[in-house]
């Protein structure tokens, strides 16, 4: 599968070959690219920032930790008018929680949800089993936010 799958107008996933691909960005207009690995490459393109997300696909490895840092930084490239790809190797099991975690904090949609916007633009998404209970880890984090953030509101 040579080509950026578009999750929403301004976020795609792909994997590291489509993500080097210049003709490709271009094309999507991408300004901004998370590269989850600890060895693929980067887009050679100068007008494409990027962050590194050094982790392997291997379900002990800790995603989890990212997801904060991820989410921020692809929501402060669509607030400037950007566009991000987020790529791993395959484009399957990390970049697809990356992209779902992103979904669940600013889309406000649920695991389930989220995951299957992922999975419908890229049918080969499919987070290993250490990062599916990261992602569930995190989607209890994000409803544990949202039941204090309504009783915070009335003390300010």
């Amino acid at each position: 599968m040579s080509s950026l799958c578009k999750v929403t107008d301004a976020l795609f996933i792909s994997n590291s070959r489509s993500a080097c691909t210049e003709s490709l960005l271009a094309r999507e207009g991408v300004t901004f690219c998370i590269n989850v690995s600890r060895q693929q490459p980067f887009p050679s393109l100068q007008r494409v920032r990027t962050l590194r997300v050094p982790v392997f696909d291997d379900p002990s490895e800790d995603l989890y930790k990212y997801f904060e840092r991820c989410n921020e930084a692809i929501e402060s490239a669509l607030q400037s008018g950007g566009k991000c790809l987020v790529y791993c190797k395959n484009g399957r099991s990390r970049s697809a929680a990356v992209c779902t975690a992103y979904l669940m904090k600013h889309h406000k949609l649920s695991l389930k949800d989220a995951f299957e916007t992922v999975k419908t633009a890229r049918p080969v998404a499919e987070p290993n089993a250490g990062f599916w209970s990261q992602l569930e880890k995190y989607e209890e984090h994000l409803h544990m936010q949202d039941q204090v953030a309504p009783s915070l509101k009335g003390t300010l």
